[in-house]
C-alpha cells in the first residue's frame, strides 16, 4: 500500500520550482494557480529569497502549488487515484492538507489554491498582530516535553512522532523554554512567523470557514487522513470543515502514521518539497520505504516506488 504526503510550511527553499519550469504544462499551472491564489508563484518559486519565501502569505500558496505541480507530473489525478482503489492513502501536513484534498478529488485544483490564498493571508495577518513563533523539541519523554510546553504557557501545535513536538505560542514564553529544555531535548526555533495550530489563529480560522462556505466539496475518490486524530475521512463536507478547523487545532501527524501503519503502508512518497515528512517516517515507521520528490530527476523512481507500492 502507497501513502501519498504533501508537506507544510517550513519545507520551502529558494528557487525550488525552478527545474519544474522545463514541464510545458508546469508554468501553464503555476500561472493558474497563482491568479486563484494572488500569489506570483513564478517568482517567488524561482527567483525569491529565503526571507521572502518565508511570509505565511508567500510560503502557504508556493507549497501547495509545489505538492501539485509534483503530482500532475507523476499524473496522480483523482481518476488515476480511484482506480488504484484500497492501495492509496492520501494525507498532508498542516497547509499539505489543502493540496491532499485536491489529489483525493474533495476540492479542485481552484478551489484549493483560492483558500490557500485565503488562508496564508489571514494566518499572516494574524500571526503579525503579536510576536509569536513555534519550536521544534527534539527528543526527551513525551509526557515530560508536553509538561514543559504547557508549563511555558506554549502549546503544543504539532505532534509530529519520531522524538519530536512542536511548541507554540509568545516568543518570550519560547525563549524561556529553548533556556530551560526538557530532560534529554533541544529546543530549535522554526523559520514560521507566528504560533500556528492555536488561538492566536481564531482570526484567520473565522476568514478561511467565510471563504470555505461558499466552496462545495465532494466525496474523497481515496483513502485520506486528517491531521485532527489521524482519522480516515469518507464525507467531502467533513474534510472541508476539518481543515478548516484545523487552523486552530493542533497537528497530529504521529496519528497520521499510526494510521497508516495500521493500513499496512509498505511505501512512503512525499511529494515537492520532499524530505520532511519521509524523515519523520525513517524514525516513526521503521522498515517503511520512503522516497521524497525533489526535482525532476526523482520522477523516473518515483514512478517505480508508486508502481510498486500499488501493485
Amino acid at each position: 500500500m502507497l501513502a501519498i504526503v504533501c508537506p507544510g510550511q517550513g519545507s520551502q527553499t529558494p528557487g525550488m520550482l525552478q527545474p519544474w519550469l522545463e514541464f510545458d504544462q508546469a508554468a501553464d499551472h503555476l500561472s493558474r494557480y497563482a491568479e486563484f491564489s494572488g500569489t506570483d508563484l513564478i517568482a517567488h518559486g524561482t527567483q525569491a529569497d529565503e526571507q521572502t519565501i518565508r511570509d505565511t502569505a508567500v510560503a502557504q500558496p508556493l507549497l501547495a502549488a509545489a505538492a501539485l505541480i509534483s503530482a500532475g507530473a507523476l499524473g496522480l489525478t483523482p481518476d488515476k487515484l480511484s482506480a488504484h482503489g484500497g492501495s492509496v492513502v492520501i494525507a498532508g501536513h498542516s497547509v499539505g492538507e489543502l493540496p491532499a484534498a485536491a489529489l483525493a478529488g474533495v476540492l479542485s485544483d481552484q478551489s484549493a489554491m483560492e483558500l490557500i490564498g485565503v488562508r496564508g493571508r489571514a494566518m499572516a495577518e494574524a500571526a503579525a498582530a503579536e510576536p509569536t513563533g513555534m519550536a521544534a523539541v527534539l527528543g526527551g519523554a513525551e509526557e515530560e516535553v508536553l509538561e514543559a510546553i504547557r508549563e511555558a504557557g506554549l502549546s503544543p501545535a504539532n505532534v509530529n512522532g519520531a522524538g519530536q513536538i512542536v511548541a507554540a505560542g509568545a516568543q518570550a514564553a519560547l525563549g524561556e523554554l529553548a533556556g530551560n529544555p526538557p530532560a534529554k531535548a533541544r529546543v530549535i526555533p522554526l523559520k514560521v512567523a507566528g504560533a500556528f495550530h492555536t488561538q492566536y489563529m481564531a482570526t484567520a480560522q473565522q476568514k478561511l470557514a467565510e471563504a470555505a462556505a461558499a466552496v462545495t466539496p465532494a466525496e474523497p475518490v481515496a483513502a485520506l487522513l486528517s491531521n485532527r486524530d489521524g482519522a480516515q475521512v469518507s464525507a467531502g463536507s467533513e474534510v472541508l470543515e476539518r481543515i478548516v478547523g484545523q487552523i486552530t487545532r493542533p497537528v497530529r501527524w504521529d496519528a497520521c502514521m499510526e494510521t497508516m501503519r495500521q493500513a499496512g503502508v509498505t511505501g512512503i512518497l512525499e511529494l515537492l518539497p520532499g524530505g520532511t515528512l519521509t524523515g519523520l517516517a525513517k524514525r516513526g515507521l521503521k522498515g517503511t520505504e520512503t522516497l521524497a520528490v525533489k526535482t525532476p530527476a526523482d520522477l523516473e523512481a518515483a514512478h517505480e516506488f508508486i508502481a510498486e507500492h500499488t501493485a
